[in-house]
Protein backbone atom coordinates (compact mmCIF):
# COMPACT_ATOMS: atom_id res chain seq x y z
CA UNK A 1 0.00 0.00 0.00
CA UNK A 2 1.06 3.96 -0.65
CA UNK A 3 2.06 5.50 2.07
CA UNK A 4 0.50 9.33 2.99
CA UNK A 5 3.51 11.15 3.58
CA UNK A 6 4.29 14.76 2.91
CA UNK A 7 4.14 16.30 -0.51
CA UNK A 8 7.80 17.82 0.28
CA UNK A 9 9.02 13.93 0.91
CA UNK A 10 7.32 12.00 -1.46
CA UNK A 11 9.29 10.81 -4.08
CA UNK A 12 8.44 11.26 -7.81
CA UNK A 13 8.66 7.57 -8.79
CA UNK A 14 5.34 7.00 -5.98
CA UNK A 15 3.63 9.89 -8.00
CA UNK A 16 4.50 8.10 -11.66
CA UNK A 17 3.48 4.53 -9.97
CA UNK A 18 0.15 5.70 -9.01
CA UNK A 19 -0.88 7.69 -11.94
CA UNK A 20 0.60 4.23 -14.02
CA UNK A 21 -1.48 2.00 -11.80
CA UNK A 22 -4.86 4.12 -12.41
CA UNK A 23 -4.39 4.60 -16.26
CA UNK A 24 -3.10 1.07 -17.41
CA UNK A 25 -4.10 -1.01 -14.73
CA UNK A 26 -8.10 0.08 -14.45
CA UNK A 27 -7.55 -0.14 -18.47
CA UNK A 28 -6.76 -3.19 -18.38
CA UNK A 29 -9.43 -4.57 -15.97
CA UNK A 30 -12.11 -4.36 -19.07
CA UNK A 31 -9.92 -7.49 -20.97
CA UNK A 32 -10.06 -9.32 -17.84
CA UNK A 33 -13.64 -8.87 -17.47
CA UNK A 34 -13.88 -10.36 -21.22
CA UNK A 35 -11.81 -13.26 -20.11
CA UNK A 36 -13.44 -14.24 -17.25
CA UNK A 37 -17.19 -13.96 -18.82
CA UNK A 38 -16.31 -16.44 -20.96
CA UNK A 39 -16.13 -19.46 -18.65
CA UNK A 40 -17.81 -17.84 -15.30
CA UNK A 41 -21.82 -16.45 -15.44
CA UNK A 42 -21.40 -12.46 -15.12
CA UNK A 43 -22.86 -11.93 -12.34
CA UNK A 44 -20.85 -14.55 -10.12
CA UNK A 45 -18.02 -13.06 -11.37
CA UNK A 46 -18.72 -9.46 -10.77
CA UNK A 47 -19.95 -11.05 -7.46
CA UNK A 48 -16.70 -12.39 -6.31
CA UNK A 49 -14.82 -9.88 -7.73
CA UNK A 50 -16.60 -7.35 -5.51
CA UNK A 51 -17.35 -8.94 -2.50
CA UNK A 52 -13.71 -10.29 -1.35
CA UNK A 53 -12.02 -6.69 -2.54
CA UNK A 54 -14.70 -5.58 -0.31
CA UNK A 55 -13.81 -8.16 2.38
CA UNK A 56 -10.44 -7.16 2.08
CA UNK A 57 -11.02 -3.36 2.27
CA UNK A 58 -12.97 -3.78 5.08
CA UNK A 59 -10.97 -5.83 7.18
CA UNK A 60 -7.68 -3.76 6.95
CA UNK A 61 -9.53 -0.82 8.27
CA UNK A 62 -11.06 -2.31 11.16
CA UNK A 63 -7.29 -3.86 11.43
CA UNK A 64 -5.79 -0.30 11.54
CA UNK A 65 -8.92 0.77 14.30
CA UNK A 66 -11.18 2.16 12.05
CA UNK A 67 -14.71 2.05 13.50
CA UNK A 68 -17.27 -0.15 12.11
CA UNK A 69 -20.39 1.13 9.72
CA UNK A 70 -23.67 2.22 11.95
CA UNK A 71 -26.32 0.90 10.76
CA UNK A 72 -27.94 4.45 8.80
CA UNK A 73 -24.18 3.61 7.26
CA UNK A 74 -25.06 0.30 6.09
CA UNK A 75 -27.67 1.08 4.52
CA UNK A 76 -26.62 3.78 2.37
CA UNK A 77 -23.71 1.18 1.54
CA UNK A 78 -26.14 -1.25 0.62
CA UNK A 79 -28.66 1.42 -1.98
CA UNK A 80 -25.23 2.54 -3.23
CA UNK A 81 -23.89 -1.58 -3.94
CA UNK A 82 -27.63 -2.32 -5.56
CA UNK A 83 -27.06 1.20 -8.09
CA UNK A 84 -23.14 0.96 -8.98
CA UNK A 85 -22.20 -2.96 -8.23
CA UNK A 86 -25.42 -4.72 -9.18
CA UNK A 87 -26.86 -1.92 -11.96
CA UNK A 88 -23.41 -0.36 -13.39
CA UNK A 89 -21.23 -3.39 -12.66
CA UNK A 90 -23.49 -5.97 -13.22
CA UNK A 91 -24.42 -5.01 -16.78
CA UNK A 92 -20.81 -4.38 -17.85
CA UNK A 93 -19.87 -7.38 -17.12
CA UNK A 94 -23.19 -8.89 -18.96
CA UNK A 95 -22.39 -6.66 -21.97
CA UNK A 96 -19.24 -8.22 -22.10
CA UNK A 97 -19.95 -11.12 -23.37
CA UNK A 98 -21.35 -9.41 -26.80
CA UNK A 99 -19.39 -6.04 -27.17
CA UNK A 100 -15.44 -6.25 -26.93
CA UNK A 101 -13.82 -5.20 -24.11
CA UNK A 102 -12.44 -1.50 -25.80
CA UNK A 103 -15.78 -0.52 -27.19
CA UNK A 104 -17.20 -1.09 -23.68
CA UNK A 105 -14.89 0.64 -21.82
CA UNK A 106 -14.99 3.49 -24.62
CA UNK A 107 -18.99 3.23 -24.18
CA UNK A 108 -18.68 3.47 -20.19
CA UNK A 109 -16.50 6.77 -21.20
CA UNK A 110 -19.85 8.38 -21.25
CA UNK A 111 -20.17 8.69 -17.69
CA UNK A 112 -19.17 12.41 -17.23
CA UNK A 113 -21.98 13.16 -19.98
CA UNK A 114 -24.22 11.50 -17.71
CA UNK A 115 -23.04 13.51 -14.69
CA UNK A 116 -23.42 16.68 -15.62
CA UNK A 117 -26.74 15.64 -17.16
CA UNK A 118 -27.30 14.44 -13.65
CA UNK A 119 -25.62 17.48 -12.26
CA UNK A 120 -27.68 20.16 -14.54
CA UNK A 121 -31.42 18.14 -13.58
CA UNK A 122 -30.66 16.78 -9.76
CA UNK A 123 -28.01 19.11 -8.30
CA UNK A 124 -28.74 22.59 -10.04
CA UNK A 125 -24.88 22.25 -9.89
CA UNK A 126 -24.38 22.80 -13.53
CA UNK A 127 -26.40 24.71 -16.43
CA UNK A 128 -26.86 23.39 -20.32
CA UNK A 129 -24.46 25.86 -21.86
CA UNK A 130 -23.68 26.03 -25.39
CA UNK A 131 -19.93 24.23 -24.45
CA UNK A 132 -21.85 22.18 -22.63
CA UNK A 133 -24.66 21.25 -25.04
CA UNK A 134 -22.01 20.72 -28.01
CA UNK A 135 -20.07 17.97 -25.64
CA UNK A 136 -22.63 16.11 -24.81
CA UNK A 137 -23.98 16.36 -28.81
CA UNK A 138 -20.19 15.01 -29.18
CA UNK A 139 -20.44 12.27 -27.42
CA UNK A 140 -23.66 11.01 -28.12
CA UNK A 141 -22.05 10.92 -32.46
CA UNK A 142 -19.57 8.62 -30.68
CA UNK A 143 -22.09 6.47 -29.44
CA UNK A 144 -24.15 6.55 -33.02
CA UNK A 145 -20.68 5.71 -34.97
CA UNK A 146 -19.98 2.71 -32.73
CA UNK A 147 -23.89 1.52 -33.58
CA UNK A 148 -24.86 2.81 -37.09
CA UNK A 149 -25.06 -0.03 -38.93
CA UNK A 150 -25.16 2.55 -42.19
CA UNK A 151 -22.47 3.75 -41.59
CA UNK A 152 -19.45 2.76 -44.06
CA UNK A 153 -16.19 2.90 -41.60
CA UNK A 154 -15.01 -0.69 -41.41
CA UNK A 155 -15.86 -3.12 -38.69
CA UNK A 156 -19.41 -4.41 -37.39
CA UNK A 157 -21.61 -2.36 -35.47
CA UNK A 158 -21.98 -3.21 -31.70
CA UNK A 159 -24.33 -5.75 -30.37
CA UNK A 160 -27.41 -3.06 -29.64
CA UNK A 161 -28.60 -5.46 -26.34
CA UNK A 162 -24.86 -5.07 -25.28
CA UNK A 163 -24.59 -0.71 -26.10
CA UNK A 164 -28.14 -0.68 -24.51
CA UNK A 165 -26.74 -2.30 -21.04
CA UNK A 166 -23.87 -0.12 -21.42
CA UNK A 167 -25.77 2.89 -21.58
CA UNK A 168 -28.08 1.90 -18.74
CA UNK A 169 -24.84 1.27 -17.06
CA UNK A 170 -23.14 4.52 -17.31
CA UNK A 171 -26.65 6.29 -16.26
CA UNK A 172 -26.59 4.16 -13.00
CA UNK A 173 -23.32 5.29 -11.88
CA UNK A 174 -24.41 9.01 -12.86
CA UNK A 175 -27.42 8.71 -10.32
CA UNK A 176 -25.23 6.72 -8.07
CA UNK A 177 -23.19 10.01 -8.15
CA UNK A 178 -25.99 12.40 -7.21
CA UNK A 179 -26.94 9.39 -4.31
CA UNK A 180 -23.72 9.73 -2.85
CA UNK A 181 -23.73 13.38 -1.83
CA UNK A 182 -26.79 13.02 0.07
CA UNK A 183 -26.50 9.45 1.87
CA UNK A 184 -24.53 8.93 5.00
CA UNK A 185 -21.28 7.23 4.69
CA UNK A 186 -18.18 6.38 6.82
CA UNK A 187 -16.09 9.24 7.08
CA UNK A 188 -13.10 6.88 5.60
CA UNK A 189 -13.29 6.52 2.02
CA UNK A 190 -11.31 3.23 2.19
CA UNK A 191 -13.98 1.86 4.56
CA UNK A 192 -16.81 3.68 2.84
CA UNK A 193 -15.88 1.56 -0.58
CA UNK A 194 -15.12 -1.65 1.15
CA UNK A 195 -18.73 -1.90 2.60
CA UNK A 196 -20.23 -0.78 -0.41
CA UNK A 197 -18.01 -2.98 -2.09
CA UNK A 198 -19.43 -6.04 0.41
CA UNK A 199 -22.84 -5.18 0.19
CA UNK A 200 -22.76 -4.78 -3.40
CA UNK A 201 -20.65 -8.49 -3.77
CA UNK A 202 -23.51 -9.65 -1.42
CA UNK A 203 -26.40 -8.21 -3.53
CA UNK A 204 -24.69 -9.53 -6.79
CA UNK A 205 -24.77 -12.63 -4.93
CA UNK A 206 -28.49 -12.77 -4.80
CA UNK A 207 -29.67 -11.53 -8.25
CA UNK A 208 -27.03 -14.07 -9.63
CA UNK A 209 -29.18 -17.01 -7.67
CA UNK A 210 -32.41 -14.90 -8.82
CA UNK A 211 -31.55 -15.55 -12.14
CA UNK A 212 -30.31 -19.07 -12.28
CA UNK A 213 -26.68 -18.44 -12.70
CA UNK A 214 -25.33 -21.26 -10.44
CA UNK A 215 -27.02 -23.28 -12.25
CA UNK A 216 -24.76 -22.94 -15.42
CA UNK A 217 -21.87 -22.51 -13.07
CA UNK A 218 -19.38 -25.43 -12.48
CA UNK A 219 -15.61 -23.79 -10.74
CA UNK A 220 -14.00 -27.41 -11.60
CA UNK A 221 -14.63 -26.61 -15.23
CA UNK A 222 -12.92 -23.20 -15.16
CA UNK A 223 -9.55 -22.41 -16.33
CA UNK A 224 -6.77 -21.48 -14.74
CA UNK A 225 -6.49 -18.50 -17.10
CA UNK A 226 -10.12 -17.30 -16.14
CA UNK A 227 -9.16 -17.33 -12.32
CA UNK A 228 -6.07 -15.71 -13.06
CA UNK A 229 -7.98 -12.93 -14.53
CA UNK A 230 -10.63 -12.47 -11.51
CA UNK A 231 -7.56 -12.60 -8.98
CA UNK A 232 -6.59 -9.70 -11.29
CA UNK A 233 -9.29 -7.69 -10.96
CA UNK A 234 -9.66 -8.51 -7.18
CA UNK A 235 -5.71 -7.67 -6.23
CA UNK A 236 -4.73 -5.11 -9.06
CA UNK A 237 -7.88 -3.87 -10.51
CA UNK A 238 -9.97 -2.85 -6.87
CA UNK A 239 -7.44 -3.05 -4.19
CA UNK A 240 -4.50 -2.04 -5.54
CA UNK A 241 -5.87 0.54 -7.93
CA UNK A 242 -8.08 2.13 -5.34
CA UNK A 243 -5.52 2.23 -2.88
CA UNK A 244 -3.22 4.42 -5.79
CA UNK A 245 -6.08 6.18 -6.37
CA UNK A 246 -6.80 7.06 -2.57
CA UNK A 247 -3.33 8.22 -2.44
CA UNK A 248 -3.28 10.36 -5.68
CA UNK A 249 -6.29 12.17 -4.46
CA UNK A 250 -4.62 13.29 -1.65
CA UNK A 251 -1.46 14.48 -3.43
CA UNK A 252 -2.60 15.72 -6.85
CA UNK A 253 -5.14 18.22 -7.79
CA UNK A 254 -8.25 16.47 -9.19
CA UNK A 255 -7.98 17.79 -12.36
CA UNK A 256 -4.86 15.40 -12.82
CA UNK A 257 -6.31 12.38 -11.37
CA UNK A 258 -9.34 12.78 -13.61
CA UNK A 259 -7.21 12.51 -16.49
CA UNK A 260 -7.29 8.58 -15.98
CA UNK A 261 -11.37 9.09 -17.19
CA UNK A 262 -9.87 9.62 -21.00
CA UNK A 263 -7.18 7.87 -20.92
CA UNK A 264 -8.40 4.23 -19.49
CA UNK A 265 -10.50 3.78 -22.33
CA UNK A 266 -7.40 4.09 -24.88
CA UNK A 267 -5.71 1.67 -22.54
CA UNK A 268 -8.54 -0.39 -22.99
CA UNK A 269 -8.82 -0.51 -27.04
CA UNK A 270 -5.02 -0.93 -27.46
CA UNK A 271 -4.42 -3.86 -24.57
CA UNK A 272 -8.11 -5.52 -26.61
CA UNK A 273 -6.62 -5.52 -29.73
CA UNK A 274 -2.46 -6.19 -28.77
CA UNK A 275 -3.90 -8.87 -26.27
CA UNK A 276 -7.11 -9.93 -26.59
CA UNK A 277 -6.94 -9.68 -30.89
CA UNK A 278 -10.29 -7.82 -30.60
CA UNK A 279 -10.63 -5.99 -33.89
CA UNK A 280 -9.75 -1.90 -34.44
CA UNK A 281 -11.74 -0.75 -37.53
CA UNK A 282 -12.11 3.10 -38.36
CA UNK A 283 -15.52 3.22 -36.72
CA UNK A 284 -14.21 1.92 -33.58
CA UNK A 285 -11.07 5.10 -33.93
CA UNK A 286 -14.00 7.77 -34.95
CA UNK A 287 -16.29 6.36 -32.02
CA UNK A 288 -13.66 6.83 -29.62
CA UNK A 289 -12.40 10.12 -30.41
CA UNK A 290 -15.59 11.31 -30.65
CA UNK A 291 -16.40 10.36 -26.70
CA UNK A 292 -13.05 11.40 -25.60
CA UNK A 293 -13.79 14.95 -27.10
CA UNK A 294 -16.36 14.95 -25.45
CA UNK A 295 -15.07 13.59 -21.94
CA UNK A 296 -12.18 16.11 -21.67
CA UNK A 297 -14.74 19.10 -22.17
CA UNK A 298 -17.02 18.11 -19.80
CA UNK A 299 -14.47 17.38 -16.88
CA UNK A 300 -12.18 20.30 -17.84
CA UNK A 301 -15.54 22.56 -17.28
CA UNK A 302 -15.51 24.77 -13.77
CA UNK A 303 -18.37 23.97 -11.43
CA UNK A 304 -20.54 26.10 -9.85
CA UNK A 305 -19.87 24.22 -6.62
CA UNK A 306 -17.36 22.10 -5.02
CA UNK A 307 -18.27 18.63 -5.51
CA UNK A 308 -16.92 15.64 -3.33
CA UNK A 309 -15.14 12.92 -4.26
CA UNK A 310 -16.97 10.09 -4.95
CA UNK A 311 -16.90 6.50 -5.14
CA UNK A 312 -17.95 6.51 -8.60
CA UNK A 313 -14.53 8.56 -9.36
CA UNK A 314 -12.89 5.61 -7.92
CA UNK A 315 -13.24 2.58 -10.18
CA UNK A 316 -13.98 3.13 -14.09
CA UNK A 317 -13.38 0.16 -14.45
CA UNK A 318 -14.54 2.97 -13.95
CA UNK A 319 -14.22 4.31 -15.79
CA UNK A 320 -12.00 2.27 -13.06
CA UNK A 321 -13.51 -0.84 -13.65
Amino acid sequence: MLSMESDSHRPAWKTLLAFAIIYFVWGSTFLAIRVGVREVPPLILAAMRFFTAGAVLYAWMIARGEPSPTAREWRSASLLGLVIFVFDYGLLFWAEQRVPSGVAAVMLATIPAFMALSEIIFLRTQRLTFRLAFALLIGIGGVAVLMAHSLNLGGAAIDKWGAGALIFASISWSLASVMTRKLTLPSSKVMSAGSQMLAGGALLTLAAATLGEFHNFHPSAVSRNVWLSLLYLIVAGSIIGYTAYVWLIHHESPTKVGTYAYVNPIVAVLVGYFLGGEGLSMRTIVGTLFILVSVVVITTMPAKKPAGMLLAETTPEGVGS
